[in-house]
This record gives structure tokens, C-alpha cells and sequence, in this order.
């Protein structure tokens, strides 16, 4: 996904079509069943088709919040078409690069008590799709900003991701990493503007463990945050955020858990639509701020 002060672009490697079952979430397709019986017909109740993927994810809550946002993806076949055709109803621009295999369809499941995740490998992505990108984003220019979010499909080695950061360098486009590649620790040599670990990545990627208030602390200003801010995913209890010198901590509400899906691509994008725009965090009503 790509965005300007007025605009973001969202980079989907990976868009689908995720069939869930929560019902509150029109952005995917879903599936609403009873619970799950082995060696059973299991019927569902309600059945919906979504567009998906993490940087179409984004889009679409930046759209909500009336950002312009831009998606730039990889998409195949029927249900890339499909992806494709439903954002434009929805008036959100997209540059697609296209591929021969369909995009991929991932299965979520809610029964009642438990959530399943059935997620299958993406379509192969050639050097003509991987062209068409670095094509695409010739278009970015100083005052964009680039999302890149989710897995590397097949066909994409990780130094696509310099190749991209190179550009946007040149460029003079702010990079917004949202991976879990092991590569991210090297990316930083690029100074993105923000990546976005989440606890297991933080502790495996960068060997920082934030499971408790003091270790969060006490690794506010490490080498994930020099540089480039981060932002760590939130979970069943907080969000952070650090620049390196200030930490900011935001517990999360109590809610009944309908759908876990896309939670993290929902909060980054409600973040970035109030961050890029005033280069501020949401005051003492949204978190709590903590001084290195």
C-alpha cells in the first residue's frame, strides 16, 4: 500500500480471499458454522466473500477513516480479479501486477467456541511480476509513504524487499515495514520510517523480549527502535510504540473475541491514518507515555 500525505500505498505480496466466519467483518469471506463434528457433513449458517490480504487490510481501514490510500499488489486468476473488481467498488484505487496462478484463498472458521486458520501457499510469483512491481513503483515520489506487509509468496527471494527499500530510497518515499522475514534486522540498515514486530518476532528477530512492563522498558531503545520507529502488533493485553527515546503503552479493551483476523492490519492502519497526518500519538486518553 502507497500513501502521500494524502495518500497511502499498501504493498499486498500475498492478497486472498479469506473465507471466516466472523460476521462483523465485511472485508472477508466468512464462514459462520456450529461446532465442528469429524466425520460429519458440517454445514455453515453464513457465508461471505471478502477481499483480503495485510496491505489490502490496511487500505481498507485508511479508507474508513478517509485517507486516500492506493493498493499496489500481486494478483492472479479469478480471485484476484475478484480482490480487484470489489476494492474499486469500493473506490479505493489499485495498481495491479498480474500473475498467471489464481491468488490464493485462505479458510477461517469460527464455530461458536474456537477459531480455525486454514492458510494456503500463494501463487508463484515470476521475474515479469517482480518487474511489474519495481515498475509500478516508479510512481512513488518525496511525501509517499509504502507499506510493505505480509509474507514473501513463491518465487520472491528476500532481497526483493532491498530492491524495493533502493527504490523508495532514491525516491525519497518513507518505507513502513510490516514482515516477519528474518531479513528485517538487515532492512534497518535502510532506516524505514516504522516496522511493526509483534512480541514473538521482536524476541526472534531482534532477541528483545517485551512480555513484561520492565523488559518493555528497559528495551525501548534498542536497535529496533534507532532509527526506525517501532511498533509492536497488539495482542489480548497492549499495544506499544517506541521512537528510541519515549515508549507509549496502550492496554487493550475487554471485549468478546469474535474474530482475531486481521486484528494487527486493522490497528496499524488506524494508527498510521492519525500518526502520518500530524506526526503525533493520540493523547493520555489513548496510552500511557514513558520517558527514557
Amino acid at each position: 500500500m502507497w500513501l502521500r500525505r494524502t495518500t497511502v500505498i499498501s504493498g499486498s505480496k500475498e492478497p486472498c480471499c479469506d473465507p471466516h466466519p466472523d460476521t462483523e467483518y465485511r472485508d472477508r469471506y466468512e464462514y459462520l458454522c456450529d461446532p465442528l463434528q469429524p466425520a460429519a457433513v458440517n454445514r455453515t449458517r453464513q457465508t461471505e466473500y471478502c477481499p483480503n490480504g495485510k496491505g489490502v487490510n490496511v487500505s481498507l481501514v485508511l479508507h474508513h477513516y478517509q485517507q486516500p490510500t492506493h493498493v499496489m499488489g500481486i494478483f492472479g486468476g479469478f480471485t484476484g480479479r475478484y480482490i480487484v473488481e470489489e476494492l474499486r467498488k469500493q473506490h479505493i484505487n489499485v495498481t495491479p501486477a498480474w500473475v498467471a496462478e489464481p491468488t490464493r484463498i485462505n479458510i477461517f472458521i469460527n464455530d461458536g467456541s474456537d477459531e480455525y486458520k486454514l492458510v494456503n501457499p500463494g501463487a508463484r510469483i515470476d521475474d515479469e511480476g517482480k518487474e511489474q512491481i519495481l515498475h509500478h513503483l516508479q510512481c512513488v515520489a518525496p511525501g509517499d509513504y509504502l507499506v510493505i506487509s505480509g509474507s514473501l509468496p513463491p518465487g520472491i527471494e528476500s532481497r526483493f524487499y532491498s530492491e524495493i527499500l533502493v527504490l523508495c530510497q532514491q525516491k525519497g518515499c518513507e518505507v513502513i515495514l510490516d514482515i516477519s522475514h528474518p531479513v528485517l534486522r538487515q532492512l534497518l540498515e535502510w532506516r524505514p520510517l516504522l516496522i511493526k514486530p509483534n512480541d514473538d518476532e521482536l524476541k526472534e528477530i531482534f532477541g528483545l523480549d517485551v512480555s513484561s512492563p520492565g523488559g518493555t522498558r528497559s528495551n525501548a531503545n534498542a536497535p529496533p527502535a534507532r532509527g526506525s520507529q517501532c511498533s509492536a502488533d497488539p495482542w489480548r493485553a497492549r499495544a506499544l510504540f517506541s521512537n528510541g527515546a519515549q515508549l507509549w503503552f496502550c492496554s487493550a479493551p475487554k471485549i468478546e473475541l469474535v474474530s482475531s483476523a486481521c486484528a494487527g492490519d486493522a490497528a496499524l492502519g488506524a494508527f498510521l491514518s492519525h500518526w502520518l497526518n500530524t506526526d503525533d500519538i493520540p493523547g493520555p486518553g489513548a496510552g500511557q507515555r514513558h520517558r527514557r
